[in-house]
C-alpha cells in the first residue's frame, strides 16, 4: 500500500517500561550469523581479538551508565549473551530477592548516570561502540570485514523475575559453549 508506514515486529514486551529497575538477559546476534568473534573447540570458547573487544566494551557499560551493572556474559562465535541490571539511581542494591548472588559491581564515576537509561539505549550504545571498534580492527588488525552492519537490527531480551530465573540465565550463559553444536545461532547446526 503506497504511503503506508512499514511496521516492524518488535521483540520487546508491549507496555513494559525497560527503564525500570530490574534484571534483563539479552542476546545480540551478528548480522548474517557471521562467526567473527572466535571459535568453540571442545566446549570452550576461544576469543579472537574481536571477541576480546566485545568483552571489554561490555564491561565498560557501567562506566557509561552508572545505574547499570553488568553480570554474567558470554561472547560466542557469532552472538553475545549478557545479563544487565538497571538499578535505583540513588544507589539502592538491586536484588531479585535476598540471598541471590551479587552482580559484578561497577564504579560510578559518570555524571550522566543521573538520567535512567532504558535497556534499548544501553544495547544501542554497546552495538555502536563495538561496531566502531570492529571497523578499527578491520583496518588496523586485518579482522574479517563485514558487509552492511556488524549486528542484527534487533536483539532478544528476557525480563528476569526471580532468583531462580536469574540462576537459570547465568547457567545458560556459562554452559552456552558446551552446547554450541546444537545452538540455533550456530550456522552449522542446520547441517547436523
Amino acid at each position: 500500500m503506497p504511503g503506508a508506514a512499514i511496521r516492524h515486529n518488535t521483540l520487546r514486551m508491549q507496555g513494559y517500561d525497560y527503564a525500570l529497575q530490574g534484571c534483563y538477559f539479552v542476546t545480540i546476534v551478528a548480522q548474517h550469523h557471521l562467526c567473527l568473534f572466535g571459535r568453540v573447540a571442545g566446549g570452550q570458547m576461544s576469543l579472537n581479538g574481536a571477541g576480546q573487544m566485545l568483552a571489554k566494551w561490555w564491561q565498560e557499560i557501567c562506566n557509561k551508565f552508572t545505574v547499570v551493572q553488568t553480570d554474567e556474559f558470554a561472547v560466542m562465535p557469532n552472538h553475545f549473551h549478557g545479563i544487565l541490571l538497571i538499578t535505583d539511581p540513588v544507589g539502592a542494591d538491586l536484588r531479585v530477592r535476598p540471598g541471590t548472588p551479587d552482580p559484578v559491581p561497577c564504579p560510578s564515576n559518570d555524571a550522566a548516570g543521573s538520567v535512567r537509561p532504558n535497556l534499548s539505549k544501553v544495547i544501542q550504545w554497546f552495538k555502536t561502540m563495538t561496531t566502531n571498534a570492529y571497523i578499527r580492527g578491520v583496518r588496523l588488525d586485518a579482522w574479517t570485514p563485514f558487509h552492511g552492519q556488524l549486528w542484527q537490527r534487533n536483539y532478544y531480551d528476557h525480563i528476569i523475575r526471580s532468583a531462580e530465573d536469574l540462576d537459570n540465565a547465568r547457567q545458560y550463559i556459562m554452559n552456552n559453549p558446551l552446547k554450541w553444536e546444537l545452538d540455533r545461532e550456530n550456522p552449522k547446526s542446520d547441517e547436523q
